[in-house]
């Protein structure tokens, strides 16, 4: 009787930590955007259905034999996307370092399924009030949409920007880290 409840709870725990953990992917500056990663981690049309016709519960296989095919694709899946898009202080204006990303970026978006929408947050450090970090942060993330349909034109219609200001800092990271300083990319 230990076992159904057991494999219950399982699933609940999974279920519950797949809804609420926000993988995301962040690239360093020196970092090439792979087009096609973007692709992959913006797309949110749903994953196929996986059909199963039995499961079986064994207790004596040692983890260390356990399939990498039973951690699931949705483990290694990112749900966003981070670039570390410099800006001059208290400026909103792209830093010409930051192009090549941006350019890689709309590749990657181009690839995307007709109608796919992007969101683009801005993000900033701890340093400094919430009002003007949130200001600038929108600021920001405007100036990266305007970069992506001035310059690569993609769509605006595809776009929408939010800033977030210091209100979502990396995980593991200090709040106060250059780190945060980022523009996040997420499908909607």
């Amino acid at each position: 009787m230990a076992r159904p409840l057991l494999f219950v709870n399982l699933l609940l725990a999974f279920a519950a930590h797949a809804a609420l953990a926000q993988e995301v992917r962040v690239y360093r500056a020196d970092e090439t955007v792979d087009p096609q990663e973007v692709a992959r981690i913006l797309d949110t049309k749903p994953a196929p259905q996986i059909k199963m016709r039995s499961l079986h519960v064994l207790d004596d296989e040692p983890a260390a034999k356990a399939s990498p095919k039973a951690t699931g694709s949705r483990a290694a899946h990112k749900d966003a996307l981070s670039l570390p898009i410099q800006f001059a202080f208290n400026s909103a204006e792209v830093a010409p370092s930051a192009r090549g990303q941006l350019d890689a970026l709309a590749d990657g978006i181009r690839m995307l399924p007709a109608g796919q929408k992007v969101v683009i947050e801005g993000h900033t450090d701890a340093i400094g009030s919430d009002h003007y970090n949130n200001e600038l942060s929108l600021r920001r993330a405007n100036a990266v949409m305007h970069y992506l349909v001035a310059l690569q034109h993609i769509e605006p219609d595809r776009l929408r920007a939010e800033g977030l200001g210091r209100s979502a800092p990396l995980p593991g990271h200090d709040p106060k880290s250059a780190e945060n300083r980022r523009v996040q990319f997420r499908g909607e």
